[in-house]
């Protein structure tokens, strides 16, 4: 076993003195035979080590559960001598909370959480764990923290801090990976996959968060057709997308990316479960989508196109699932048939919401940037050519990009999808870094929109509302007629920015009462 120091905050020195107090309250109770031993595990560890700062603490516990070592603590700080021993303020230890098994949330034993100086802390026993051919979800049993380390999914995760001897321990290797900036899996690299095939996903989150290489012999197996379909079968489609949205709220989504496209496992994670025989898209040109975002996102200067597209953190990662699911705009999409009263999302928006269990939102955004890219690309080469008289028309140029945000909302970003789709799927030979063309005509695109202050028609207030209206027409009753004469009114509005008055619509839609199916006045 390798060992070696490291520097606690007093915080941390604090956190540490109160759980040995603890243990040695236990121990005295003689409650249980063998002597505790307090280890704090994993993600912290490598973080300290790498001088990333970190507040999430697992707590390992070689002889008793998580949730029962919590509890005698608790009983510990009902003392107020202890309490003033350790400088505690009654802020200091939030409510303790017992979280219950859950295999499906990769909960896989029971654990207990509670928050203490500042710090989210994880009491969980030291186990080992037995695999079944058909699941993930393992048998558990208490085991050593040699056991432990070795069942997890890479050797920089698999180091120990030990609260006792104020050493980090390494069973597997891990520091030295670490110093070598290097992912590795504690166990044979097929066994760790095909035992839990999530830890592919986990891996790759890792190195592109980190900038760290995963060792060969572990890329080979995550690329494996046994573990790809392990992957599919055992894995949680809400799991699936609890990685991958970890990945692209990360530091290197791009990265994140990389890997999936290099190792072949686009069709295994983006992908429709619920569609017999779900289609596969080709992804030869996917790499020309992710790196055509990751060079926008390197110029967001005032003015340029990810400045005026990507607008917020939540657009950020929108734009990232946009990218990924870039190679489905090459495939023909569902039809918008009814399908139980609702209408059938695309196909790229069933991938969204069946493969990566996205939310509601992200799915919107995403069916509506498969809807409308090609409209918004057909406007775009318009404005190129400048041939078309509609596009200096702004009460229809402001209309369609109404429509395009009311059918899914952040229009800017279904703009985004089509230029990504265009880089894509036009076949370009473009490299990294080289698509000045593409990105010229793009900005000259939102630079015409800019010009007729239109890219934020969609934001732009009514003048008038339904019941104004119906008054102003003489108390008509609503009905059908209402919104194509709101409409009305919105095109008027934005013909004649600036107006305030409602006059001029109201008599706009007067004019075409008969056109718009307006009922006369009682």
């Amino acid at each position: 076993m390798a060992t070696t120091n490291i520097q606690l905050t007093p915080r941390e020195e604090q956190l540490r003195q109160l759980l040995l107090d603890v243990a040695r309250y236990i121990d005295e109770s003689k409650e249980i035979k063998e002597k505790l031993e307090l280890r704090f595990a994993g993600g912290w560890i490598r973080d300290k080590l790498l001088k990333i700062e970190s507040h999430d603490i697992d707590t390992a516990i070689n002889a008793m559960t998580g949730f029962a070592f919590s509890t005698k603590m608790q009983e510990y700080l009902k003392d107020e001598d202890n309490l003033k021993k350790h400088s505690l303020e009654p802020t200091d230890v939030r409510n303790l909370h017992k979280i219950l098994a859950n295999p499906d949330k990769s909960k896989h034993l029971e654990t207990a959480t509670t928050k203490i100086f500042g710090f989210d802390v994880d009491f969980v026993n030291l186990r080992k764990e037995t695999y079944s051919e058909d699941s993930r979800n393992p048998q558990m049993e208490f085991g050593t923290a040699e056991e432990d380390a070795l069942r997890r999914d890479a050797t920089i995760n698999a180091l120990f801090y030990n609260l006792h001897t104020d050493q980090v321990e390494d069973f597997t290797g891990g520091l030295e990976d670490l110093r070598a900036k290097h992912i590795r899996t504690p166990l044979d690299p097929k066994t760790t996959f095909m035992d839990d095939p999530l830890r592919v996903l986990r891996l790759i989150r890792f190195a592109s968060r980190l900038s760290f290489t995963i060792d060969s012999e572990s890329e080979v197996c995550m690329s494996d057709p046994a573990v790809m379909e392990a992957l599919k079968l055992k894995i949680s489609r809400e799991r699936v997308g609890v990685e991958l949205e970890k990945m692209l709220k990360g530091k290197n989504p791009r990265s994140a990316l990389q890997f999936i496209d290099r190792l072949g496992l686009y069709s295994t994670i983006f992908t429709d479960p619920t569609l017999p025989d779900c289609p596969s898209p080709e992804t030869p040109n996917w790499h020309i989508a992710y790196d055509c975002l990751e060079q926008l996102k390197s110029n967001a200067t005032p003015g340029s196109i990810y400045q005026f597209l990507v607008r917020s953190e939540d657009a950020k990662y929108l734009a990232w699932i946009l990218a990924a699911l870039v190679p489905w705009a090459s495939l023909p999409q569902t039809p918008p048939i009814k399908q139980k009263g609702k209408p059938l999302l695309p196909l790229g928006g069933m991938v969204a919401r069946e493969g990566i269990k996205a939310d509601n939102k992200i799915c919107s955004v995403v069916s509506g940037a498969f809807k409308h890219y090609q409209e918004i690309t057909e406007l775009k080469n318009a404005v190129k050519l400048n041939t078309v008289t509609l596009i200096n028309a702004r009460d229809t140029v402001g209309m369609t990009i109404r429509r395009w945000d009311s059918q899914g909302g952040h229009w800017r970003l279904q703009a985004l999808f089509a230029l990504l789709v265009e880089a894509s799927l036009g076949k370009t030979s473009a490299t990294f870094g080289s698509y000045e063309e593409l990105f010229r005509d793009w900005q000259a695109f939102i630079d015409h929109l800019e010009g007729m202050d239109l890219m934020d028609a969609p934001a732009l207030k009514s003048i008038i509302s339904g019941t104004e209206l119906s008054k102003a027409l003489g108390g008509v009753k609503p009905g059908p007629w209402m919104k194509p004469a709101l409409d009305v009114c919105m095109e008027w509005q934005l013909r004649n920015p600036g107006v305030d008055d409602p006059s001029g619509a109201i008599e706009e839609v007067k004019r075409r009462s008969k056109e718009l199916n307006i009922p006369p006045s009682k």
